[in-house]
């Protein structure tokens, strides 16, 4: 089996040669750790290219070019439109009425009442800003790729109602309004600075800042003649972008009286504005459209699919649109429809809006695009997959077929061109079967409205706006099937050579089968050569028909890489064989233990899987943990009932983190409060440590401490903590005070975080102190971090961490004592470097599962790492407070990985104590987690 490659089998020295192996060890470590190199810069590569994957499959741009524009064939019912987008305003908030029973929006609740129509418009996930304006102005949902540019840049330009327009004026963020200006040369616009954006004062000047410049503009226009004729031209579009209810929802929650305060503004802005607008043209030709782009969840926070974040209030006046329609009953049947968000077509209006008895019409976001471009008499965006909703629009039965009859010639342009350019570069093409004869269709169409058979030309028009956009989705996951076999197939083959290596290089498993003398069959070395060529060759073959059809270069790097791992696992047959062979001599019981782990760990990653759509599952495992671990300490160390007692206690503690609501409180007293029981930790480890030092128990504990200790080091520490602790209830009192957060008060925070993460960097090197040390260095930035409960589940994790290492000493206590290394489930003591590290047994998988346990529970302890919209960005006020998306990001992910640190650190110490190849266990790490990542490849 020479030659077998980087992830090959073992060299003929170490399989024939036992004796040479051990006069040779530190040659064999070399093999090693070579092997071990190339694996490392192999799992970085693939996990870096297959993460990509995701893009290709999931998140590919929807955006085509190469289409024309359908023009209106009717008279536009509006000369000019007016779009006021409310950032962050839930719909909830805005059609409910205040503790006082009076509603907050009156002026557009009167609009519902006497001149227009209103709904729900149901945005889509990511309920973020930037992909929710997309969805309003160019009428489809976002370009997934814009992420990677963090949703300030287009990676695709795409068309938009304000490009089709004549002109367009827009006032507002900087974050917004260049998107859709910026490349626009017929539009005048102005943004305010980022720095106005700041969370610590009420935002809601923003707001007044959009309008007052839209004012300045119109009072302008008096003394200007060409702004004049530029405003008086017919396709003109007005975009005031409100940002206040945005800012106010994260910075102060949107059930505080600022948040519901910014309702009331922007209602009056609204009011303000029409009355501006119809005093200056004074001719009834301008139409109304009121809007959010997302709402707001209860901690201030938004990005994901919940109700709160996607219901958004929607309302149109002014010319071209109908008026209230008053209903007798307000029952709805359900029709089987569902909105992006997957909410039902037949949502009962909530009685408390006292809106029962007029006619809701909800749409989807994507739908508002279309329905502003049919009100000026524009085309609508060529990227649009919006439906028009006609039953907003008065127009007559021909002007309404016209108007539908554009919309679903827009979106069959969109399928036609991407069928055109699938069957331009494929060998073989499957086309979308329902769509083949859409052209007679059409012509049945313009036959039907020649003939003023309106109803039936509607009917029609509408089935076939439908399979157009049915066919855009089997286009755009036309490759499904193909990268997600080829992507599964690669991560599959990439875990058996991870298992592989285990086996060869940590494991008793390759010295028992040298020792079996396992002949080498003939020609094994030719035929691995002959995989090799094998394997080449078929990666040449498959990259020529991915260039012959244009794939992306990424897909020639998917092919490549599982057609190379499957490769290694082929020229590793020999060593497969001989290791089952080795395993079928054994008996029943040793195969059945291992079929029994296997089944277990199996389980374990599976409701870890499970626990990220229901963290509660959490709250359960701790409790049975706790009971089982205690009566092992209990029954196998009944000198020890504390040591149970504390452990039982431990995990019974933070079973309750994940009962707690993701949506963290404010909650000042109890971040202060677990400084304090942070420092109290401290000390009762270091005095742990000192009482217990000649405990034989404790013995593989203490024993690595050769260093001398720095008897100021923990006392500098803990005042470190009890400072932070202050500046929590200093820099807190003084924001809600006054609004803002000092210099002085800004410059201590980052000071306090920076100097104590250096602080461990100087503790002993004794297993326990340096733990001790890590802890409280990690806790001063933590508590800084931290707005309620969570800042105690740092302690609580703590005190799980050093249950796991009181439980791996009493297995260690009990296995030392024990002489039976001839068994697979014994622990093996053969040393396999110089490190004096034993190789790995089946028990010692317990160690990687319990680490994606509690590494899991690090993140779900503060909230639902399913969506990072649970995690507060309030937490990160007491460092900055003007909006710097990147910055907050970084402190907020930071923030999370503080817990996931003191897990690795506890990890490794463990690894240490107990005498296992750190890199082996890593590679087990690395082997569940990707068991994880393939049921999360077709979750997403």
């Amino acid at each position: 089996m020479a030659g077998a490659g980087i992830l090959g089998a073992d060299s003929e020295l170490s399989q024939h040669h036992p004796q040479k192996r051990r006069r040779s060890g530190r040659w064999w470590e070399l093999q090693v750790r070579r092997r071990e190199r190339w694996l490392v810069a192999l799992g970085i590569v693939l996990h870096a290219v297959y993460m990509l994957s995701i893009f290709d499959i999931y998140f590919k741009t929807p955006i085509i070019h190469g289409m024309d524009p359908v023009p209106q064939r009717f008279t536009p019912p509006a000369k000019r439109l007016v779009l006021l987008v409310a950032d962050g305003l839930r719909a909830d908030k805005f059609f409910e009425p205040d503790s006082e029973g009076r509603f907050r929006a009156p002026f557009l609740r009167s609009v519902i009442r006497e001149k227009g129509r209103w709904g729900i418009s149901h945005a889509r996930p990511p309920t973020e800003s930037r992909p929710g304006h997309v969805s309003i102005i160019a009428g489809f949902y976002e370009d997934p790729s814009a992420v990677t540019k963090g949703w300030k840049a287009n990676p695709v330009e795409f068309d938009s109602v304000f490009n089709r327009s004549r002109h367009t004026f827009a006032f507002g963020s900087p974050d917004i309004v260049p998107i859709f200006c910026l490349n626009v040369p017929h539009s005048s616009w102005n943004t305010y600075p980022h720095e106005f954006e700041d969370f610590a004062s009420d935002a809601a000047f923003l707001d007044h800042w959009s309008f007052d410049q839209f004012h300045s503009l119109l009072n302008r226009s008096y003394n200007d003649p060409k702004l004049k004729q530029l405003l008086l031209q017919d396709n003109l579009v007005v975009f005031l972008h409100l940002l206040g209810c945005d800012t106010n929802g994260h910075a102060h929650r949107p059930y505080s009286s600022i948040y519901l305060n910014n309702v009331k503004v922007v209602d009056h802005i609204a009011e303000s504005v029409y009355s501006l607008v119809e005093s200056y043209f004074n001719d009834n030709q301008t139409a109304y459209i009121f809007t959010a782009d997302h709402g707001m969840s209860d901690k201030g926070s938004h990005g994901d699919g919940h109700p709160s974040n996607t219901d958004t209030p929607l309302v149109a006046w002014g010319a071209g649109i109908r008026s209230p329609k008053w209903l007798l009953h307000s029952s709805q049947s359900d029709d089987g429809f569902r909105f992006v968000d997957d909410h039902g077509h037949d949502l009962p209006t909530p009685v408390e809006w006292g809106l029962t008895g007029i006619e809701r019409v909800d749409v989807n976001q994507a739908d508002i695009a279309p329905l502003m471009a049919t009100l000026i008499g524009l085309p609508c965006p060529v990227n649009s997959v919006g439906n028009l909703p006609l039953d907003y629009l008065r127009l007559d039965k021909a002007d309404e077929v016209e108007a539908a009859l554009a919309n679903t010639k827009q979106i069959l342009n969109q399928f036609l061109r991407k069928s055109y350019l699938k069957q331009l570069n494929s060998l073989h093409f499957r086309p979308y079967k329902p769509l083949m004869n859409y052209s007679s269709i059409l012509s049945e169409i313009e036959d039907l409205i020649s003939e003023r058979n309106f109803e039936a030309a509607m009917k029609s028009s509408t089935k076939l706006r439908s399979l157009a956009l049915t066919g855009l989705h089997y286009f755009q996951t036309y490759d499904w099937l193909m990268l997600m076999t080829v992507i599964t197939l690669g991560y599959i083959g990439w875990m058996v050579n991870l298992i592989l290596h285990v086996l060869q290089s940590y494991t008793y498993l390759s010295a028992n089968i040298s020792l079996r003398k396992q002949k080498v069959a003939p020609g094994t070395e030719s035929t691995i050569k002959r995989v090799h060529l094998g394997g080449c060759l078929l990666i040449c073959l498959l990259s020529t028909i991915m260039y012959l059809e244009n794939a992306p270069l990424l897909y020639h790097a998917y092919f490549a890489m599982t057609v190379f791992l499957w490769t290694q696992i082929f020229s590793n047959v020999p060593f497969l064989k001989a290791v089952w062979r080795d395993i079928a001599s054994r008996k029943l019981g040793s195969s059945m233990k291992l079929l029994c782990i296997s089944a277990l760990s199996i389980f374990i990653l599976e409701f870890l899987v499970s626990s990220f759509s229901e963290r509660k599952l959490y709250t359960w495992c701790f409790l049975t943990v706790g009971i089982v671990v205690a009566l092992f300490i209990f029954l196998c160390r009944p000198g020890r009932p504390f040591m149970a007692i504390y452990i039982w206690m431990a995990c019974w503690f933070i079973s309750t983190f994940t009962l707690m609501p993701a949506e963290i409180p404010d909650n000042t007293n109890l971040v202060i409060f677990s400084g304090a029981l942070a420092v109290l930790i401290g000390m009762a480890a270091r005095w742990y440590g000192s009482s217990n030092k000649c405990d034989k128990f404790l013995l593989f504990f203490t024993q690595h401490d050769r260093r001398t200790r720095i008897p100021l080091l923990f006392q500098f520490q803990a005042f470190l903590v009890v400072s932070s602790s202050g500046m929590i209830w200093l820099s807190t009192s003084h924001r809600s005070r006054e609004k803002e957060l000092m210099m002085a008060h800004q410059l201590i925070n980052w000071s306090l975080a920076g100097i104590s993460l250096l602080m461990p960097l100087f503790s002993p090197c004794g297993l326990l102190e340096r733990l001790t040390s890590i802890f409280l260095g990690l806790a001063p930035p933590f508590l800084l971090l931290s707005i309620g409960y969570e800042a105690l589940f740092y302690s609580a994790l703590s005190l799980v961490l050093m249950g796991w290492i009181l439980v791996e000493c009493a297995i260690l206590n009990l296995t030392e004592g024990k002489d039976a290394p001839g068994h697979i489930e014994s622990l093996e003591v053969t040393t396999i470097n110089n490190n004096d590290e034993r190789n790995l047994q089946l028990f010692d998988l317990r160690i990687p599962l319990i680490f994606m346990v509690l590494f899991n529970v690090a993140f779900f302890g503060t909230g639902n790492f399913a969506s990072i919209a649970s995690f507060e960005i309030s937490s990160v006020y007491r460092f900055i407070t003007v909006f710097s998306p990147f910055l907050m990001a970084a402190l907020l992910i930071f923030k999370l990985f503080i817990p996931f640190m003191l897990v690795i650190c506890v990890f490794v110490a463990i690894t240490k104590l107990v005498r296992l190849p750190r890199l082996g266990c890593y590679f087990l790490v690395i082997l569940f987690s990707d068991v994880m990542t393939i049921h999360f490849f077709f979750l997403v």
